[in-house]
């Protein structure tokens, strides 16, 4: 008799915690999916989306989010000098003649603003403190502004 107790007590417990971590399981799921949703409505903030379309309550067009527009204006922008249709939100290559693709002017103007380091061998790795590079491992070293002084 004893043992059928602890059985019945171990499957009982064993049962509740399963139950408690698939709860918070999706718990966890739904808060991601929040996190994803970049639409909203202007006048139904609560009607969100993960893509742009219409309000189901009033059939006003979504808009992004406030956090996404600050995402969008802060991402840092290179383009060719020779081809500037050509752009990209990383360092690289232009795909029409090879150069190094360069900083926009105001990801320029920022370095100058902010006391900014980066790598001797790559420029395209930046950071507002001193560090490593994650690429070559060399120390970074502050950037130099390219401002005159009279």
């Amino acid at each position: 008799m004893k043992s059928l107790k602890m059985l019945m007590m171990a499957a009982i417990t064993i049962l509740s915690v399963s139950v408690f971590a698939q709860d918070s399981a999706k718990h966890n799921m739904s808060k991601q999916q929040t996190d994803k949703m970049k639409y909203s409505c202007p006048m139904h903030p609560e009607v969100t989306s993960d893509k742009p379309g219409k309000c189901s309550k009033c059939g006003m067009d979504l808009v992004k989010s406030n956090k996404e527009k600050m995402k969008m204006e802060s991402m840092k922008m290179y383009s060719c000098s020779m081809h500037p249709k050509v752009t990209s939100d990383k360092p690289g290559k232009c795909s029409k003649c090879g150069m190094d693709l360069t900083k926009s002017k105001k990801e320029q103007m920022k370095m100058e603003v902010m006391k900014m380091y980066t790598c001797p061998m790559h420029s395209d790795v930046t950071s507002d403190k001193p560090g490593k590079c994650p690429k070559c491992g060399m120390d970074l070293t502050e950037a130099k502004s390219k401002t005159k002084k009279s």
